[in-house]
């Protein structure tokens, strides 16, 4: 893939990293060339100094043939006007915008543009590690209202069946890992200890896992 990422901050600059490690080529813009320094010499893609939403620059990193646009400026303008540019100027399949502002996410989710926002995705993290210390969100979905968690096998399931923990439209066991291998299970498929539990779940349905594992009773 050729992905162009308009930013070198920490984020930015995390980003192109991992983009590039994987052998995606890989395009980063910034008007300051201390920040393009972040990346050592060791890295493998491109950079370019320059105004991310500048037309001209946005064509120098060959934004005509990418295939994916990242907006991780500090500044949720600069964001949102770069992604709407590659996004409905010049057609970018996949288009993601940085904000710090949550307030302004679904404004532009509504224009079709994929937005993060690191406060909220922060709180929510928090929220989470105070509220359910054994069970660990690994990733969520749209608003935060499907969540993707992992956990290992709680004392009060262990021996009992994948069905007694499936609820259809709340919760689904999509995997587990057992010594160190993945599989998807059967409803007959038995939870055994030290199993690793991936399931899908209702952000709504949290208190019912909890009360289903037996997990937070005591804290």
């Amino acid at each position: 893939m050729r992905i162009i990422v308009m930013g070198c901050g920490r984020v930015g600059e995390q980003v192109s990293r991992l983009m590039a490690d994987e052998g995606h080529e890989v395009i980063v813009i910034d008007k300051n060339p201390h920040a393009l320094a972040r990346l050592s010499p060791s890295f493998r893609g491109r950079t370019i100094e320059g105004i991310g939403f500048d037309k001209e620059v946005l064509i120098e990193a060959g934004i005509r043939d990418a295939d994916a646009f990242a907006a991780t400026s500090t500044s949720d303008n600069a964001n949102i006007i770069s992604a709407r540019i590659a996004r409905f100027v010049f057609h970018v399949p996949k288009v993601v915008a940085r904000l710090y502002d949550p307030r302004r996410a679904e404004i532009y989710q509504r224009l079709g543009l994929l937005t993060i926002s690191s406060t909220s995705l922060g709180a929510e993290r928090i929220r989470e590690l105070l509220t359910y210390a054994e069970i660990e969100p690994v990733m969520t979905f749209g608003g935060g209202e499907v969540r993707l968690i992992t956990m290992e096998t709680p004392y009060r399931i262990t021996g009992h069946l994948v069905k007694h923990m499936t609820i259809p439209g709340e919760i689904t066991v999509v995997a587990i890992t057992r010594k160190g291998h993945a599989f998807v299970p059967y409803m007959g498929t038995e939870f055994l200890g030290g199993d690793l539990i991936h399931l899908a779940i209702l952000a709504t349905s949290m208190e019912r896992l909890k009360d289903m594992t037996g997990l937070g009773e005591g804290v």
